[in-house]
């Protein structure tokens, strides 16, 4: 009988642990982390240090090879990558340490894949509002030969309705790797603050947050480093894709909650419907930050069904997942709280996201940079048609 791909292709890990645990005669493995050219997927590599350092100041600049990244050619592949965050590392342990960096080109400047830089910018001038942001990432895990982990090989699993939030083998696939990759993080120093299975069988969701400024997009990229990781330790993958599953299956998103300080004190309802009246105005520049390939994934998310808002308008409402903003039953008892930007994408860049809502809400900034306009529109107006929506855009 043939091994299936798992089988075949695993590793012994009883003997790694083995060798992971031998003394590393204080030197200190440094793990190099970057987002490579397409936005959304992770490189990293390791470097030896001498001695811990006790902030990123300490630690060498590096390079790497981006013409294996796309994001250099071969005839000057080097680019340069600045540590901007340390945090320690929970698959080495002691010393060990994992570091994230900025990319920088040949003249070390930010390089134009590096959005981390102006985000920073952008966090800096809006500092006295104490921006908070909390981002939900959902995911799918998939088996190593791309199928939905744990879904029938010929067929499909019952319809969507008893796996949110679900308990049991015949409701949930995938706990081991949710739960080590919540303590990973945890370990990690990442500010998760939880973790639920979502809508569709195979698919999960955890949170990230508060964090102020910078660091929500730091502490989503690490965690994200730290689930692709975890879920390569157990021989599955952790697809980020906005719509793995075609058909009458949730998407996933990162949907992003937000607030100031004048929001989360008493009265701050009307900053929050403020901030939402700006962001109506900018919409179509929104969604062009909310995926990495300016809105062209989330057409196949946003759809107006399965707890989205069409991709065509703005719309919000209280305690409303079929909007684009979602104002919570709680701040609109309490007067005051947070709003929950329900659009960008699962595989969205935390940087822009964050980095567009404040340019937006706090600093009025009418226009943005990008535009998001559909792909192809024959194909979008069809997809809205069989989902029966009519398709609003201007054209």
């Amino acid at each position: 009988m043939a091994l299936n791909l798992r089988e075949q292709f695993s590793t012994d890990k009883v003997i790694a642990s083995k060798l992971i645990g031998l003394d590393s005669k204080d030197k200190v493995q440094a793990e190099y982390i970057w987002i490579d050219g397409s936005g959304e997927h992770l490189r990293s590599k390791t470097r030896t240090l001498t001695k811990a350092p006790k902030n990123p100041a300490d630690l060498p600049v590096w390079n790497f090879d981006g013409s294996s990244t796309n994001q250099a050619k071969g005839a000057d592949s080097d680019v340069f990558l600045q540590p901007v965050a340390i945090y320690p590392d929970p698959f080495r342990l002691g010393p060990h340490i994992l570091v994230l960096c900025e990319t920088l080109d040949n003249k070390m400047q930010p390089h134009k894949t590096n959005y981390r830089r102006r985000c920073a910018q952008v966090m800096e001038q809006v500092k006295s509002e104490h921006p908070w942001f909390g981002m939900e990432q959902e995911y799918t895990l998939l088996d190593v030969d791309g199928h939905p982990f744990g879904w029938p090989k010929n067929g499909f699993p019952g319809p969507q309705g008893p796996y949110y939030c679900g308990v049991g083998a015949n409701k949930v696939y995938g706990r081991d790797v949710v739960e080590a990759h919540y303590r990973a993080c945890l370990y990690a120093g990442i500010n998760i603050s939880g973790t639920n299975a979502e809508v569709m069988p195979g698919q999960w969701e955890y949170q990230v947050g508060p964090c102020e400024g910078i660091e929500m997009g730091d502490q989503l990229w690490v965690s994200r480093f730290l689930l692709h990781r975890v879920a390569e330790e157990f021989g599955v993958i952790a697809t980020l894709d906005p719509k793995p599953i075609q058909g009458d299956w949730n998407g996933a998103g990162c949907h992003t909650n937000v607030s100031t300080e004048k929001m989360r004190n008493p009265g701050g309802y009307k900053e929050i419907i403020s901030a939402i009246e700006k962001l109506a105005k900018s919409h179509a520049e929104h969604i062009a930050y909310y995926d990495p390939t300016g809105g062209k994934d989330n057409e196949r998310r946003l759809t107006g069904l399965h707890e989205t808002a069409c991709i065509s308008k703005f719309s919000y409402g209280v305690a409303s997942r079929c909007s684009s903003i979602r104002i919570p039953r709680q701040t609109e008892v309490d007067g005051y709280g947070y709003y929950e930007d329900r659009r960008p994408s699962s595989n969205c860049d935390p940087y822009c996201v964050t980095e567009a809502i404040m340019r937006t809400t706090s600093l009025d900034v009418k226009k943005l940079s990008r535009v998001y306009t559909p792909q192809d529109m024959e194909k979008f107006r069809n997809l809205m048609s069989q989902q029966g929506e009519k398709p609003k855009i201007d054209e």
